[in-house]
């Protein structure tokens, strides 16, 4: 990837050496010698990168850092100075600075913290691209009762800085509902930034969150900015915060009460001004009870609780979603738009969606890939998605014919959907071992209980968690 770079540096010979460098890796390069025109060329010209010195004729590189953050402009910037010590490094991370270089500049560093610096630009050009085209930017779809209440909630707390921790299933749109925090927030001109506790090795997750020094551990062989300082001024996403290890949860408490944290290997602490918001599809109560989460990281971080609906609790936004996702996904294909006839869309609508809005869009995919016809029957959702049409139709009749009589039902059989997780298809076994067990007692849930071998108080949590009545 191709960046437009602006060297900002009062030395030709730096910054025609730099440029040279940098143009011949594919690069395009413009070199200005003081801050203020460098302030000017910002605000008229669209830069990836900026080579910022510290020490420059009139405002110096970080009065130009400064500057750039009052007005919103989040540039990353990389700074390089000939006189670098701590403290300045620690003020150039608190206004937003990418890194600091030492001088004389090391060719190779230089060509390493630039293509670094790309990968990371084309992954967040590739998936905001990629939401652009199926309609995953941020909209959360849905009129439901229940959806109306989490509008309203992520209204009241965005512009707060109080620490939001999100609860729900596994996509249920934990991620959307940061993500629209952020947005009506006052840091929302300032980084989001995310990290999913549970894809990170145990041993990684601390370099990671709070960054590493030269030399900090075998194969740091540079400074690492942690994503907590890369979030500087925005927000840090903890997703998946349940299953961050406890050597770990007691670290980041740490940080959160100071407010400062210190790199690993680092002997210098670094204050931030960051927001956190947290998520996790764990019952972090439990895990308090059990010992895996401490209790007071968990009031830490709920200071503004959310709950994130399951989808089949606002089964109502069904049809909106899947006729949003019906049109966005023909889109990102380049097919003809699709149509669900009222018995297809009345099959998603009965269905118990234990994969939530994740599951119901990858559904749609696969109906719009598998599938010519512009208007898609409930044949179409059955031949496209099995376990969904057996789920959905035990009674062994269409929807609207009466039930099955409790004796005629017979076990059904799901099978394993390999677009949904382990857990999930559990859950979606369960739901349906469960709704046939209630229909075939006629409601009776101690008989249930008897022919489940299960205590009542277990089963009637189960149906109430299920909405089964």
């Amino acid at each position: 990837m191709s960046l437009q770079i602006l060297i900002v540096d009062d030395e030709p010979q730096i910054c025609n050496t730099l440029a040279g460098l940098l143009r011949d890796d594919g690069h395009h390069a413009t070199t200005i010698n003081n801050g203020e025109e460098a302030l000017n060329l910002i605000s008229q010209h669209p830069f990836d990168l900026v080579f910022l010195d510290l020490r420059l004729p009139g405002i110096d590189g970080l009065e130009v850092l400064r500057r750039l953050q009052e007005n919103h402009v989040a540039i990353p910037t990389l700074m390089i100075s000939a006189h670098a010590d701590i403290d300045l490094a620690v003020q150039a991370a608190r206004l937003g600075a990418y890194n600091l270089l030492e001088k004389p500049l090391q060719a190779e560093r230089v060509v390493l913290e630039v293509r670094n610096l790309a990968q990371r630009l084309q992954l967040e050009r590739e998936r905001d691209a990629l939401r652009q085209r199926v309609g995953q930017a941020g909209e959360m779809i849905g009129e439901s009762p229940a959806m109306q209440e989490l509008r309203r909630a992520i209204q009241k707390a965005a512009p707060s800085e109080a620490r939001v921790l999100i609860t729900g299933e596994n996509g249920a749109g934990k991620e959307l509902v940061a993500e629209a925090i952020h947005r009506h927030s006052r840091r929302h001109r300032g980084p989001f930034v995310q990290m999913n506790c549970a894809a990170i090795p145990r041993e990684l997750i601390e370099s990671e969150l709070f960054g590493h020094e030269r030399g900090a551990f075998t194969g740091a062989a540079r400074r690492k900015i942690g994503l907590i300082e890369q979030a500087e001024g925005g927000t840090l996403f903890l997703d998946e915060v349940g299953d961050m290890a406890p050597e770990t949860q007691a670290k980041l408490l740490r940080v959160l009460q100071q407010n400062e944290l210190m790199r690993v290997g680092g002997n210098q602490t670094i204050r931030f001004e960051v927001r956190v918001i947290a998520a996790t599809n764990k019952n972090l109560e439990e895990e308090i009870r059990g010992g895996h989460f401490r209790e007071d990281l968990f009031f830490r971080l709920a200071v503004i609780p959310i709950a994130v609906p399951p989808l089949r609790r606002r089964r109502e936004d069904v049809a909106l979603l899947a006729n949003y996702f019906l049109q966005q996904v023909a889109r990102a294909y380049g097919r003809r738009p699709k149509t669900l006839l009222p018995e297809a869309l009345q099959l998603l609508m009965d269905y118990h969606w234990p994969g939530n809005v994740r599951e119901l869009r990858n559904s749609i995919e696969r109906l719009v890939i598998m599938n010519e016809e512009e208007k898609l029957a409930a044949a179409h959702v059955r031949q496209a998605l099995p376990a969904l049409a057996l789920a959905t139709s035990s009674a062994g009749g269409p929807p609207g014919a009466a039930p099955a009589s409790a004796q005629s039902l017979t076990p059904v059989y799901i099978p394993f959907d390999e677009n949904l997780s382990f857990r999930e298809n559990l859950e979606n076994y369960e739901y349906r071992l469960l709704q046939h067990y209630f229909e075939l007692c006629s409601g009776n849930v101690s008989e249930m209980a008897r022919r489940l071998r299960t205590d009542r108080a277990n089963l009637h949590r189960k149906l109430q968690r299920y909405q089964i009545k």
